[in-house]
């Protein structure tokens, strides 16, 4: 069953009763209109996580939110969500109810942008999921600039290192770097994300600077979870020729900042996206080694849940990152090529 925690709306807030539906009386009934807004009221309540946060996310208040709330309930005659000073939760009928409204409110959402034409702003609030250091970094301009264009759209912009459960998490579209776990998913390419192979001139001082990457692991490593543990294999950029290095790393971590943290600091070798490293290796900081042999490069994506209507916020953000994204990554790995 799909559960959402809740910081409750009132501390004193006690566990709700089920709305009574006496025998024989018809439920509440609700205008078509009405039932719509009820349902995307519903929608971002289970997306949100709680009453108050989908007030904040639909501009009204939480008493707003929880009456929207408790006449669907009585429209429908069925209790859908079950809440507590701890947690709420979803009833086996609020995750049904949930799928279907989602589909409906979407559906509603592209009929009225269709309706409004193309000339139309694009409006709402969009839940995008995006990589760590891409997030922090290289992708803000891209999102600043499409917020700047469109003014109608709101932008929630969360960090992980993941795919996300899209229907679980209320996620709209996420950027994800690497190998796409979810086939059922839309997914289009933004660009590839070369890797190379650099270690700092302290840990180099007393080394000889390797020219094949079998000697490579005589070295120190460290290792990026996210992408290699104990091994990472390596092609030659004009022959083709592969080499597959293993290694015990000193130490492991899944964030590319901490990883370029430690090799600067002289504790290991490391592979990174070359974007990352790009600056310092410009200026010194570090060393690209075997500069001919580089890692496979990493797929970007942005991908989305399959859907029959897409609303035109989405449609337009995507349109925005695949124009943005690559010369964006493209002049961060400039610095490299023009060294």
């Amino acid at each position: 069953m799909t559960k959402a925690p809740d910081s409750p709306d009132s501390p004193n807030l006690p566990p709700e009763k089920p709305p009574i539906i006496a025998p024989g009386v018809p439920a509440l009934k609700a205008s078509g209109a009405d039932r719509v807004e009820l349902m995307q009221t519903f929608v971002r309540i289970v997306e949100a996580g709680s009453l108050s946060a989908a007030a904040a996310l639909l501009g009204t208040t939480q008493p707003t939110v929880s009456r929207r709330l408790q006449m669907l309930e009585r429209s429908l005659g069925l209790r859908l969500l079950q809440r507590s000073t701890h947690q709420m939760k979803l009833t086996e009928d609020g995750e049904r109810c949930f799928t279907r409204a989602k589909e409906l409110v979407e559906s509603w959402e592209a009929f009225e942008a269709d309706l409004r034409g193309t000339g139309e702003e694009p409006e709402g609030t969009l839940r995008v999921l995006a990589p760590h250091a891409f997030g922090q970094e290289l992708l803000v301009g891209p999102l600043v600039s499409f917020l700047e264009r469109y003014a109608g759209i709101k932008v929630h912009w969360f960090l992980q290192d993941r795919e996300p459960d899209f229907i679980a998490e209320g996620i709209d579209c996420a950027i994800h770097v690497g190998e796409l776990r979810d086939p059922s998913n839309v997914a289009i390419t933004l660009t590839d994300v070369p890797r190379i192979v650099v270690a700092s001139p302290e840990l180099l001082q007393d080394r000889r600077l390797p020219t094949h990457p079998h000697e490579l692991a005589q070295m120190p490593w460290l290792a990026l979870t996210t992408f290699y543990r104990n091994d990472i294999t390596l092609t030659h950029k004009d022959t083709r020729e592969s080499a597959r290095v293993t290694f015990e790393p000193r130490m492991s971590t899944d964030s590319l900042y901490v990883l370029r943290g430690a090799t600067l600091r002289g504790l290991g070798v490391g592979v990174s996206s070359a974007w990352v490293m790009a600056e310092d290796v410009a200026q010194g900081r570090l060393i690209q080694l075997i500069p001919d042999w580089r890692s496979t490069a990493l797929p970007m994506y942005i991908i989305y849940p399959y859907a029959k209507h897409y609303p035109a916020r989405l449609l337009r953000f995507v349109e925005a990152m695949r124009a943005a994204v690559p010369s964006v990554i493209d002049s961060e790995q400039r610095k490299i090529r023009d060294l």
